[in-house]
């Protein structure tokens, strides 16, 4: 009886450090189902090497040790997470064509509360928030691994440089040249541009511009679409490699190729610390709405300036608690199941 209640103890112990683990793995491999095999990979290993754990560091360090151990070998094969942009340039709408790549070439969206442990401290959560959002994720995606844990674990969790030292095997120096290095290569991206600019919470710029964006979409009115996307405003459309940037040729495409979609219904999720929607599309053949999207939005001086749906419905429905069909709406009000 003592031996199962010391197991459940563990088992308790390290399942509270879940979340946060999940966070950090997702920041490291820049996909939400390999963050969680990497988690489910570092509490077994945790589980079984717990009799060997002498207390030598907190059990939140030893775990992030393990973490760091798994996400290191499973990046070893050099792969790297990429948004449309990162890898070809914009197509003209008169070029558009959709041309599928491999689920392991995109970088994944996340929901919010996967990988974001409820903290007290406002600025601590913002970080956090920020630090899961599309452009940093595709900005960490561009660093050598080892300096992507350094720079996560020194700017994101706040870990003193001798604790990432302790942690990575080396000197507090490598670790102040590597984050030194990793600050250099984000700066660069940043000066690029396309990180947006979303309050924490929305402030009521932002919310009104949602209502407004969620009524043009619902409505598949082009022009009230084309008042609230900023003039350099990116449109992606992962497992497809096209991207498409500016107002005209996105909602170009929308009436052209993505006519189908008129009609369709949203509904709100949070992604990646910004706002987000579940998107469904009329269903033809069985009535009411079938999934089609997770769009995660990016805002920055009252406009649109990235709307990235991930058309993987199959697996990203489900991952955020998503019904896989709407009814319609009836006298009743409209029936979700």
């Amino acid at each position: 009886m003592g031996e199962d209640t010391a197991t459940a103890g563990i088992d308790v112990a390290l399942e509270k450090h879940r979340t946060e683990l999940t966070g950090y793995c997702y920041r490291m491999l820049g996909s939400s189902f390999e963050a969680e095999d990497a988690v489910q990979d570092t509490l077994v290993r945790a589980w079984r090497g717990h009799e060997g754990f002498e207390g030598r560091s907190s059990l939140r360090s030893w775990l992030y040790r393990i973490a760091t151990n798994v996400c290191l070998d499973m990046l070893a094969a050099g792969s790297k997470r990429a948004r449309p942009m990162d890898l070809t340039d914009a197509t003209p709408l008169a070029r558009a064509a959709l041309s599928p790549r491999p689920d392991h070439t995109w970088l994944e969206p996340v929901p919010d509360a996967r990988v974001l442990p409820a903290v007290a401290d406002p600025a601590e959560a913002a970080v956090a928030k920020e630090s899961i959002r599309l452009a940093f994720m595709a900005a960490l995606q561009q660093l050598p691994p080892r300096q992507r844990a350094v720079l996560i674990l020194r700017e994101v969790l706040a870990w003193r440089a001798s604790e990432v030292a302790e942690l990575l095997d080396t000197s507090v120096a490598s670790v102040n040249s590597a984050l030194q290095r990793a600050r250099a290569t984000l700066a660069e991206r940043a000066a690029a541009g396309g990180a947006g600019e979303v309050s924490d919470p929305l402030d009521e710029e932002q919310q009104k511009l949602l209502e407004r964006y969620v009524k043009a979409f619902e409505g598949y009115d082009m022009a009230a679409l084309t008042a609230l996307l900023h003039e350099d405003a990116v449109m992606t459309m992962p497992p497809f490699d096209l991207w498409l940037r500016g107002p005209a040729d996105i909602t170009g495409f929308m009436s052209t190729i993505g006519a189908s979609c008129a009609a369709s219904q949203l509904v709100p999720v949070r992604a990646n610390g910004l706002p987000a929607f579940a998107h469904y599309k009329p269903d033809p053949d069985s009535g009411g709405f079938s999934p089609w999207a997770v769009q995660v939005l990016e805002l920055s001086e009252g406009r649109i300036t990235g709307f990235h749906c991930f058309l993987d419905t199959r697996r990203w429905f489900p991952l955020f608690g998503l019904p896989l069909h709407l009814e319609a709406e009836s006298d009743g009000g409209e029936e979700r199941e």
